[in-house]
């Protein structure tokens, strides 16, 4: 074993999901990625699955993830305006403690990549239970730059999250 293996801590475990009513290549694409940069940063990916805009569904997948123990549950998709863009919806009733500046971290870093409507994301970020749940846009660049401001603060999250004594 290597000295950079022996090093290596792994961040947590991880679950994706994604809010999908379609299917097709955008969303394997999606996957694929998400996974990647999961793995990048240390975290063992329990999945990425996919769900439908319908609020039941999300929130059953959210409390799989939360349930299961998983450290991050990151949600793709259903952040925007639209009438089927219920993943906040269903994220909320599960945040036990919000993290709103966290939040507002990501719809600034997307403001900073060029994303001009990044500011219309109603995506939360909060802690339930000791997972750590944080709602992304769905397009290739907002969950790249959503990812890259993420995952480092989630690191620190989930030792702050581990270290709690209730």
């Amino acid at each position: 074993m290597s000295v950079m293996e022996n090093s290596f801590v792994r961040a947590g475990r991880a679950l994706a999901v994604i809010t999908d009513d379609h299917g097709g290549e955008e969303v394997n694409a999606l996957a694929t990625i998400v996974n990647e940069l999961l793995e990048e940063e240390g975290f063992l990916v329990d999945g990425v699955v996919v769900v439908s805009n319908d609020q039941d569904e999300i929130r059953k997948a959210l409390e799989t993830g939360v349930v299961g123990g998983v450290d991050l549950l990151v949600t793709i998709g259903g952040v925007g305006l639209s009438p089927r863009d219920q993943t906040p919806e269903a994220t909320k009733p599960l945040i036990d403690r919000p993290l709103p500046g966290l939040a507002e971290a990501l719809r600034s870093s997307g403001l900073a990549a060029g994303a001009q409507d990044a500011c219309l994301s109603r995506g939360k970020v909060g802690v339930s239970g000791s997972t750590l749940v944080a709602n992304l846009a769905k397009s290739r660049s907002a969950v790249r730059d959503g990812m890259a401001t993420l995952l480092p603060l989630a690191r620190y999250v989930i030792e702050e999250i581990s270290s709690l004594d209730f």
